[in-house]
C-alpha cells in the first residue's frame, strides 16, 4: 500500500488520542500477560458458541419444543453479534482495558449461569444473548489490543496464535458437546462452561492491566439505533431466507427485516458521515479510504461467506446423501478444522517474512478449487474425496485468513483500530449470514424444483447442494482476482496517515 493511499485518514489534531503511549508499549512483560489472558478468555467465549451446535435435537426432545423454535438459539447469537458489534468501537475507545475485559467476562459469565437454570426455552434463548454480548466485546477488545501492544514486524505470528483461538475453540465445540450430551443432560454444557468463565474473570481481576488511553467519546444514540436496526435487520433477513425456502410462505417474509436493515443501513452509513467530521461518529467510515484496509476486508467477507455455506452444506451432503451419522460427520470435520487452527502460528510467521501475496494467491486458489471440485459431488462421492477436500479447504482459508486479519488493520493508523475492528467483525457477521442464506435457499429452489420433476430425493438433494457450492464457487473468484492487490502495510501507516 503506498502513502497516497492512507493520507485521507485524519490525523491525531482531528481529536483522536492514541490507543497507548510509547511508554505502555514498551513494557514487553505486561503486554504479553494481557493478550495472554484475552486469548485464553476469547478461547472460553468462542468455545461456548460451538458446544451448542450439536444440541438442537436434545433441546427440542427435552423443552417440547419445535425445530424452528429451537433454532432461535442460533439465530439469537447472529443478531446479537450484529447488533452489539458495532457499538464496541465506542467502547474500545471510551472505557479502559481491565474494565471493559471484566465487563465483558462478567456478561458473559452472567449469560452463561442464567442458561444453566433455565427451565424453558425462552430464558435459555435470553441467557443466550446475555453471553452473546460478551462475546461480542471480547472479540474486537482483542484484536484493537493486539494491533496496539504489538509491533508491526511481528503482528503476523500473533494474529497466528489469535487464528488458533478463533478456529480450534469452534473446531473442538461439538466434540465436546457431543460428549457431555452422552453423559449428561444439556445445561451441562452449561453448568461445566461456568466455572471456566468465572476463573477467566477472576485471573483477569487479579492480572489485567490497563493498556490503553481512553477518551472522551460522545454517544450518538440515534446512531446506536440505526446500526441495530441496519446490522439486525440484514442479518435476520438473510437467516430467514434458507428457512423460508425450505418451509414455504409461513410467517413474515425475510424481505421485510431485510428491507428494513438495507433502508436503515443507507440512513446510517449516512449519519456516520455526517459525525465524521466532528469526530463523533459511532463506526469511522474514513477506514474505506485506506485501499488495502477496505480490499482485505472485501476478501475477508468473500472467504467467510463460503466457510459458513460449507459448514451448513457439507454435514447436510455427509448426513442425507452419504448417510453418515452424526459422530462420523463430526470426526470427517474435526481434521480439517484443527489444521486451520494449528497453521495459524506457521501463517503467521510466513506473513511476517513473505507479506501478503505469497500466501493470499495460493490460499485464494486452494479455497476456489475445492468449491469448484464440490460441484461435482453426489451420492456416490468417496467419504475420502469430501475428507481431503474439507481439509483443503481449512488450509487455504487459513492461509487466507491470518494474513488478512493482519494486513486489514495494520494499514489503519493507531486511532483508527477500534473502529476498524468493530467494523471487520461486524462485515463477518453479515457476510456469514449471507453466505448460509445464499447457499440454503439456492439449494432448496433447486431440490424442490427436481423432486417436482419426479426426481429421486437423494438426487435431487445432491444436485441442489451442488448448485450451492457452485454460487461459492463463482463467488471464489473474485478473491482470487483480489488476493494480488492485497498488500502488506509499511511499519507505521499511522504516520503515512499523519502526512510524515
Amino acid at each position: 500500500m503506498t502513502s497516497e493511499t492512507v493520507n485521507d485518514v485524519p490525523s491525531d489534531s482531528a481529536g483522536f488520542a492514541p490507543v497507548a503511549s510509547p511508554s505502555d508499549i514498551s513494557n514487553a512483560a505486561r503486554n504479553r500477560l494481557v493478550i495472554a489472558l484475552l486469548l485464553v478468555s476469547t478461547f472460553v467465549v468462542f468455545l461456548n458458541e460451538t458446544i451448542m451446535s450439536v444440541a438442537i435435537q436434545p433441546l427440542m426432545t427435552d423443552l417440547g419444543v419445535t425445530a424452528s423454535a429451537a433454532q432461535w438459539l442460533t439465530t439469537a447469537f447472529l443478531l446479537t453479534m450484529a447488533v452489539v458489534i458495532p457499538i464496541t468501537g465506542f467502547l474500545l475507545q471510551r472505557i479502559n482495558t481491565r474494565p471493559i475485559y471484566m465487563l465483558a467476562m462478567s456478561i458473559f459469565s452472567a449469560g452463561t449461569l442464567i442458561c444453566a437454570v433455565s427451565p424453558g426455552l425462552e430464558l435459555l434463548v435470553f441467557g443466550r444473548v446475555i453471553q452473546d454480548t460478551g462475546t461480542a466485546i471480547m472479540k474486537p477488545l482483542l484484536m484493537t489490543t493486539v494491533m496496539t501492544l504489538v509491533p508491526p514486524e511481528s503482528r503476523g505470528k500473533t494474529m497466528g496464535n489469535i487464528s488458533i483461538v478463533m478456529s480450534v475453540a469452534p473446531a473442538i465445540g461439538p466434540t465436546i458437546g457431543g460428549f457431555i450430551l452422552t453423559h449428561f443432560e444439556w445445561r451441562f454444557m452449561f453448568i461445566l462452561v461456568l466455572p471456566i468463565a468465572l476463573a477467566a474473570l477472576a485471573l483477569g481481576a487479579w492480572r489485567m492491566k490497563n493498556v490503553s488511553t481512553p477518551r472522551s467519546t460522545p454517544l450518538d444514540f440515534i446512531s446506536v439505533i440505526l446500526s441495530a436496526l441496519a446490522f439486525g435487520g440484514i442479518v435476520y433477513g438473510l437467516s430467514g431466507f434458507g428457512e423460508a425456502a425450505s418451509a414455504g410462505a409461513h410467517g413474515m417474509s425475510p424481505w421485510i427485516p431485510l428491507g428494513v436493515g438495507l433502508v436503515t443501513m443507507v440512513l446510517f452509513v449516512l449519519r456516520q458521515l455526517s459525525l465524521q467530521k466532528e469526530d463523533k461518529a459511532l463506526l469511522d467510515l474514513r477506514t474505506f479510504a485506506i485501499r488495502n484496509y477496505t480490499l482485505s476486508v472485501t476478501m475477508m467477507a468473500i472467504a467467510m461467506m463460503a466457510l459458513f455455506g460449507v459448514i451448513i452444506l457439507l454435514p447436510l451432503f455427509l448426513q442425507n446423501v452419504l448417510k453418515l451419522d452424526p459422530l462420523q460427520i463430526g470426526m470427517m470435520l474435526l481434521p480439517g478444522s484443527l489444521a486451520m487452527g494449528l497453521l495459524g502460528p506457521v501463517v503467521g510467521r510466513l506473513y511476517d517474512k513473505w507479506g501478503t501475496t505469497r500466501l493470499l494467491v495460493p490460499g485464494s486458489i486452494l479455497v476456489s478449487a475445492v468449491l469448484w471440485g464440490l460441484t461435482l459431488v453426489d451420492q456416490n462421492t468417496s467419504v475420502w474425496v469430501i475428507l481431503a477436500g474439507h481439509v483443503t479447504l481449512c488450509i487455504g482459508l487459513a492461509i487466507m485468513f491470518t494474513p488478512l486479519f493482519t494486513a486489514s488493520l495494520s494499514s489503519l493508523p493507531m486511532q483508527l483500530y477500534s473502529h476498524g475492528s468493530a467494523i471487520l467483525g461486524s462485515v463477518q457477521q453479515v457476510a456469514g449470514a449471507a453466505g448460509v442464506a445464499l447457499f440454503v435457499a439456492l439449494m432448496t429452489i433447486q431440490t424442490a424444483a427436481l423432486t417436482a420433476s419426479g426426481t429421486e430425493p437423494v438426487t435431487a438433494l445432491a444436485a441442489g447442494i451442488r448448485t450451492g457450492f457452485l454460487c461459492g464457487a463463482v463467488i471464489s473468484l473474485f478473491a482470487v482476482v483480489a488476493a494480488f492487490f492485497v498488500k502488506k502495510p509499511p511499519a507505521n501507516p499511522e504516520m503515512a496517515g499523519m502526512g510524515h
